[in-house]
């Protein structure tokens, strides 16, 4: 629908604006300027957004979980978004920050597993080449990409050698036995820190899935960005494995204890 009472009754013109003053192409920027204005050469605003990606080693591999929100803004919109996509046989990748660059970088991802299939020559890529791959890429984009884009959280196993890496939008990688994105590199890393570090080669997978659960509860708890519905991928030896949406069991009743909480005031 056309709001503009002028345009009423006449077929809209979608290169000029309602006042038939400017092509949109051409309309004059009102806001203010700043010093990195001319610098910025693409829209870089986001709409669809995620948040936290965990991800630990465990004796038998790499567990990583994500959950399905993707928020409009502040609203959140999209209940069913898996953030964690298998790359090959033996690595996943989990992403958060702007839904629209991960597909962008599903789909390349996806062209390249088809290339390197289609050579036939004995070669496979692994978690470690595909994390190395994505460094430059992302490094190579960095000005078209989304700047409150988060980060890519990549994990495979190969040879029997867990991988677990981080890289950013700058390019920016490192490795560790815990990983975890957006607010959960400030609410869940010490938890995982504290469970797993020194413990990656006794830890079963019983035991780093309720380490997960738990810090994906307190996330839950803690980010407003988050929601109680979320996927577990595993990469062990006999390949990946994402499973079916889980949902958290919380409770609230502790709330009713805070202070100026609802109505409560005293």
């Amino acid at each position: 629908m056309d709001h503009f009472p002028t345009n009423w009754g006449r077929p809209r013109n979608d290169a000029y604006d309602a006042y038939g003053t400017y092509p949109i192409a051409q309309r004059p920027l009102n806001s203010p300027n700043d010093a990195f204005t001319v610098g910025i050469q693409h829209t870089q605003q986001p709409i669809v957004t995620g948040t936290s990606v965990l991800a630990i080693k465990y004796k038998d591999g790499i567990m990583m979980a994500a959950d399905n929100l993707a928020s409009y803004g502040s609203l959140a919109r999209f209940k069913d978004v898996q953030r964690l996509h298998p790359v090959g046989n033996h690595t996943v990748i989990g992403a958060g920050g702007d839904m629209s660059d991960f597909q962008h970088i599903q789909t390349v991802l996806d062209e390249l597993m088809i290339e390197e299939f289609s050579a036939q020559d004995g070669h496979n890529l692994g978690p470690a080449e595909i994390h190395e791959y994505l460094a430059q890429v992302m490094y190579a984009r960095r000005s078209k990409m989304n700047p409150l884009w988060n980060a890519l959280l990549v994990g495979g196993l190969k040879d029997g050698k867990r991988f677990l890496a981080f890289v950013d939008l700058l390019g920016t990688t490192y490795s560790a036995s815990t990983l975890a994105t957006g607010y959960g590199s400030h609410i869940a890393q010490p938890l995982l820190r504290t469970a797993v570090e020194g413990k990656e080669d006794t830890l079963t997978e019983e035991d780093a899935l309720k380490i997960i659960e738990q810090s994906m509860k307190v996330l839950y708890y803690r980010d407003a960005r988050s929601i109680n519905k979320y996927q577990v991928a595993t990469i062990t030896a006999s390949g990946t494995s994402i499973s079916e949406s889980r949902h958290l069991e919380t409770a609230w009743s502790f709330a009713e204890g805070i202070r100026g909480y609802g109505a409560q005031t005293q």
